[in-house]
């Protein structure tokens, strides 16, 4: 058998009222999600067929009205599981930058090394790459041109047909 849904008298009064002033369907949902539950004796399988919502959905709404006066929780996206806050992600980026701005290649090995070290444990690298995008480093490639190549010459070798291959007599 399911549980019995408990709503103290004064959510009851505070539901009455938002369906009375309710503006939009959701709020009329969420108030009568509580109302015919304790007023009418409905189950939350009832309730959803009436409502034409989910009863997942329903019990969401009850949820919501019951945690109204709590601060409000972040629940969905985000990041659940940070080592480090934003601003200590950039104060340990800060002495990277440093070196970075000084004309220094930076390589990811030794960034993740001081990473793990200073969390004092182990971490993918996937960590630090993740880090190293959300403060928008970005990887730079090097020149593909060698120093010693005559782009002139290339070029007019490019437009010179080459003779037909002959074997050899």
């Amino acid at each position: 058998m399911a549980r019995v849904a408990h709503f103290s008298n004064e959510e009851i009064a505070r539901m009455r009222q938002l369906r009375d002033k309710a503006a939009t369907v959701m709020e009329l949902r969420k108030a009568l999600s509580v109302l015919l539950v304790t007023e009418v004796g409905l189950d939350a399988r009832q309730t959803s067929e009436i409502l034409g919502i989910s009863e997942r959905t329903v019990f969401r709404n009850r949820s919501f009205i019951r945690h109204q006066d709590e601060r409000r929780r972040n629940t969905w996206g985000g990041r659940r599981h940070y080592s480090m806050t934003i601003e200590e992600e950039r104060d340990f980026l800060g002495t990277w930058e440093a070196k970075a701005n000084e004309g220094g290649v930076l390589s990811v090995p030794p960034i993740h090394a001081a990473l793990v070290e200073r969390l004092g444990r182990s971490i993918p690298i996937s960590t630090t790459y993740r880090l190293l995008a959300r403060h928008g480093w970005r990887k730079v490639q090097p020149d593909t041109r060698h120093p010693k190549s005559k782009p002139i010459v290339q070029e007019e070798f490019k437009k010179k047909p080459r003779g037909l291959w002959q074997p050899p007599v």
